[in-house]
């Protein structure tokens, strides 16, 4: 529909115009393992203690954000545009809190004021368009269009348009390079990948803005951001996961007055799940009809989680939603917390997301790769196995929590603690280059065969059921969250650990090399592993380095000794 693609547009007057191996550690490489300074002791201690005391609860983290993004608005305007004169004009209708441009098919800029006011104000003076030989839809949203009253002119400041898309691998590769160790890479990596504070608020703004569309059936509903939104995980050009969140309509009903006993009148369905199609497949509709910057839109609801898909053209984001799903939520939620326990945590957790997508281990595509959300678990689980542990078990989790902790859902305990507070870590000083080596050592050796992962226990259990890849899921413990996962993907994955264990044990990719991948850079170069075929792991464990890891060696020894050549005739010409 045509007509479904017009904005809103706005009249402002006056503008100018992102087992261990059997190899043998070198020495090299266990007294990088072994040295662990006391600053970086000092510094994770203090910065865990800092976060427990001063870390808002996850709850109330995601309650500003949603209130933030219901005081702004998203307004498509000219590239070269006045921004002192843009804001002062906004500035009639109210204090403006924060406001700042990006590009996606086009110039956008996300203002939020101060009070909702404001927005209403706003409102009151922005217009539906004249559209020719078309009709409008007169659905007044957030999404406002910028019309000029004259031409546009450059002699003024450009304004500063924040990075929203992620950078390619040959652009991290580069990037990780000119650090001076792996540890280093590791936190320049995370920084480099991370949602920016910007991309955070637009993909709630996304969410607000759809409520409004849903909020015209169910008032009371909420539209919430869950995953890699919200989990600390998220990666910028990652997608957003949205749950409509009727639950505050059902707790509204159930309230018991002095009076007499009143129930609304209301529709049956035969099931829960064919309640939640129904409204999916309504909303998806008005979406797809009335929802500006909405295109693409699909209902899915014969999946196991109906949802609905679609593409938020103003933000560049691909969004899905469902409907009451409250454990994926929870799920958010516990990763959040594991997040911030140790900044370690986070680093590994994008260290091995990125190494997994280099090599096509993941993939964006539904289908037999291990997922995102499988991987950070099983970071979570190694970490547990650490001595001393880095991260504590989710049944302490649970043991921890306080009486408003308690969380059933749909017979499953969800339950764990929201007080970081309460949490006491040991004190464990790995560095981020020894738990990268030793995670891939971990899983490249793992019993897959006959072993199941399990955070909530946090150790090894016998697996229930024959799948090649066997995760507990952390709060709906009789499900599976890798049966996706087939014996030619887990094997892949294995053998790529087992020479990424291998290759973090060589002198030549820990000596740093400025003009070529070194550390955990040189990782992220294709390997024969990533091919179609995969080797027995038995064979795979005995055989030599595959002729890529050669060339690379090679390569670095080469440039290495060049390096070390013109030092040497630098200080004999002094």
């Amino acid at each position: 529909m045509a007509a479904s693609s017009v904005v809103s547009r706005l009249r402002l007057r006056g503008f100018g115009g992102l087992d261990r191996f059997g190899f043998g550690l070198e020495t090299q490489t266990l007294g990088r393992f072994t040295s662990t300074t006391s600053a970086i002791k000092a510094q994770t201690e203090n910065k865990t203690a800092k976060a427990a005391k001063e870390s808002k609860t996850f709850q109330a983290i995601q309650e500003e954000r949603r209130e933030q993004a219901e005081r702004s608005v998203l307004i498509s305007c000219p590239s070269k545009i006045n921004e002192n004169t843009f804001l002062d004009d906004l500035s009639k209708h109210g204090t403006i809190n924060k406001h700042f441009f990006y590009n996606s098919y086009g110039a956008y800029a996300v203002v939020e004021f101060s009070s909702r006011e404001s927005i209403a104000s706003l409102k009151e003076s922005t217009n539906i368009p004249a559209v020719e030989h078309e009709a409008a839809v007169p659905f007044k949203s957030r999404l406002l269009s910028l019309k000029w009253p004259g031409s546009q002119s450059s002699n003024h400041p450009m304004p500063k348009f924040k990075v929203q898309s992620p950078l390619s691998i040959n652009e991290i590769s580069q990037l990780l390079s000119e650090k001076d160790s792996i540890d280093e890479q590791l936190q320049c990596l995370t920084e480099a990948l991370e949602l920016t504070e910007e991309n955070v608020r637009l993909r709630f703004l996304v969410c607000s803005l759809l409520q409004d569309i849903a909020g015209a059936y169910f008032p009371e509903c909420i539209i919430r951001p869950f995953g890699s939104t919200v989990n600390s995980f998220g990666k910028l050009g990652c997608d957003v996961d949205m749950i409509l969140d009727l639950d505050g309509i059902y707790a509204t009903s159930q309230k018991k007055g002095s009076g007499l006993s009143l129930e609304y009148q209301v529709k049956r369905g035969a099931s829960e799940r064919a309640v939640t199609q129904s409204i999916l497949s309504v909303i998806g509709k008005c979406v797809d009809q009335f929802g500006p910057g909405c295109v693409g839109v699909q209902n899915i609801l014969q999946a196991r989680c109906p949802l609905v898909r679609f593409a938020h053209q103003p933000s560049g984001f691909q969004c899905d939603l469902t409907a009451n799903n409250r454990v994926a939520m929870k799920s958010s939620e516990l990763l959040f917390l594991y997040g911030q326990l140790d900044p370690r945590v986070r680093h590994l957790v994008f260290s091995v997301r990125c190494w997994a997508r280099a090599h096509s281990i993941t993939s964006s595509i539904p289908g037999a790769w291990i997922t995102n959300f499988s991987l950070t678990v099983m970071v979570v689980f190694f970490l547990q196995q650490r001595n001393p542990p880095i991260l504590p078990t989710l049944d302490r989790l649970k043991e921890l929590a306080g009486p408003s902790d308690k969380c059933v859902i749909e017979g499953n305990d969800c339950t764990i603690v929201s007080d970081l507070s309460k949490i006491t870590l040991q004190q464990n000083t790995d560095t981020l280059e020894k738990l990268l080596q030793e995670f891939f050592e971990f899983y490249g050796n793992f019993p897959f065969n006959k072993t199941s992962i399990n955070i909530r226990k946090g150790k090894e259990q016998t697996k229930p059921e024959t799948t090649a890849l066997y995760i507990q899921n952390p709060f709906e413990t009789t499900l599976n969250i890798s049966k996706n996962v087939n014996a030619t993907q887990l094997e892949r994955f294995v053998a790529l650990c087992r020479e990424s264990a291998w290759l973090l044990q060589q002198k030549e990719i820990l000596n740093q090399c400025p003009d070529s991948p070194w550390g955990f850079a040189a990782l992220l170069l294709p390997s024969v592993t990533s091919g179609a075929g995969v080797k027995s792991r038995r064979k795979r464990k005995l055989e030599p380095a595959s002729s890529r890891i050669k060339n690379l060696l090679d390569s670095l020894k080469i440039k290495g000794g060049e390096t070390v050549a013109k030092k040497g005739n630098a200080n004999s010409s002094r």
